[in-house]
């Protein structure tokens, strides 16, 4: 997703976003949680595991960042250990799609960084995975990733490709694009080691994560589409056309609570443009679109009315769109009643509640575009509903 936006200055000045140059952290366990809004404002709060905050920096890679996170996360809860695994592997393989892609739809086609969560499962499901230590997606001398350089290079080469409709340059343009990626991200290596183990990615993927496509399942509410029947989802970055779930609003956010509750976490596809998300002070409100950004918004501040068709509205009008995708970590409840989601950014640990975002209900309802669900956290007579098996 795109997360170098250029909205106003205002909003430029209040997200913490990807224009931020800072090495890149080595990734250690946060099992205990995130540190409360003042110690005051929640009450029964839960936090799932979750692996510490990591930095996308000046990239529109949240999409692999979110979830892989959530990956690690479920690795966690499998007894697998606490996992740091390589979101630059997963982009590599992404950006091959998405060029491949574009050259057979003969350049009619979304080609960017952006992308989706299903597309992470899909790539760990088919290409494998592989811990950072053994692939940072970084070249030597390299501290920070900056992906802006890389990608015009990659979008000259699949235009030039198709400009020169030669059918030999056409049909053998993958050693010339990976190229590219090899200067910029560094080779791939054919194998790694993990616990004195020696795996290639694949043999990782199903024999130490027992990495099952299946095991994942795309959620979204929208009221264009039937309920209860899966659709492919109308947004840019949708190259794959990857279909989700349609499920009325009240149900979605429903499996999103008891998820959490059972000890998952959910990979979250949102708008964050909007003037109600603050990634300075570390919170996520759905208020008027008269009302101006506030600094000091807290959990009690009154948000707006919400419903399915305010959310369809703000879907069709375009005000709603999938700007950036995060992991959602756990669920709280203010000391009046109101929800909250802990949702883990990947921005580094800028802000208030270093990397963390505290989400309201009403903003979760009106801004989420899609989710990735681990299939064990939907209930059996849902899965039912949804012609899905256990």
């Amino acid at each position: 997703m795109n997360k170098i936006i250029i909205v106003t200055l205002v909003l430029l000045n209040v997200l913490q976003v990807t224009a931020q140059r800072k090495p890149i952290n080595d990734v250690s366990p946060d099992p205990s949680g995130v540190k409360a809004i003042s110690g005051d404002w929640f009450i029964n709060g839960k936090k799932n595991f979750s692996t510490s905050i990591k930095d996308q920096q000046q990239t529109n890679t949240c999409w692999s960042f979110s979830t892989t996170s959530l990956v690690e996360s479920e690795a966690y809860k499998n007894k697998l250990g606490v996992l740091d695994l390589s979101e630059m592997y997963v982009v590599r393989k992404i950006y091959l799609e998405k060029a491949s892609n574009y050259l057979l739809r003969q350049g009619r086609a979304q080609f960017s960084e952006g992308g989706l969560g299903h597309d992470v499962i899909h790539a760990i499901s088919t290409y494998g995975a592989i811990t950072q230590s053994a692939y940072k997606g970084l070249t030597s001398g390299q501290q920070t990733y900056q992906h802006s350089e890389m990608f015009a290079d990659l979008k000259r080469y699949v235009d030039s490709t198709l400009k020169s409709r030669k059918p030999a340059i056409f049909q053998d343009w993958k050693p010339g694009f990976e190229r590219i990626l090899d200067h910029y991200l560094g080779a791939l290596p054919n194998q790694f080691s993990y616990n004195n183990v020696k795996y290639s990615p694949n043999e990782f993927a199903s024999k130490f994560l027992k990495f099952n496509e299946s095991d994942y399942v795309n959620i979204t509410s929208f009221q264009h589409h039937p309920y209860y029947k899966p659709f492919i989802i109308e947004v840019p970055d949708n190259f794959s056309n990857g279909a989700y779930y349609n499920l009325p609003l009240e149900e979605m956010i429903r499996v999103t609570e008891t998820a959490l509750q059972n000890g998952h976490t959910i990979l979250w596809d949102a708008d964050v443009s909007n003037n109600g998300f603050n990634g300075k002070i570390g919170m996520g409100m759905h208020l008027a679109a008269s009302d101006e950004l506030v600094e000091h918004m807290n959990p009690d501040f009154k948000e707006a009315t919400w419903n399915a068709d305010i959310r369809q509205k703000l879907f069709e009008n375009f005000t709603t769109q999938d700007d950036h995708l995060m992991h959602i970590v756990g669920i709280e409840k203010t000391k009046e009643g109101k929800t909250f989601f802990i949702v883990k950014n990947s921005w580094g640990t800028d802000g208030e509640y270093n990397g963390y975002v505290h989400v309201s209900e009403a903003y979760f309802a009106i801004n989420t575009i899609g989710l990735v669900v681990p299939k064990d956290a939907i209930n059996l007579p849902l899965l039912q509903k949804l012609k899905l098996d256990k």
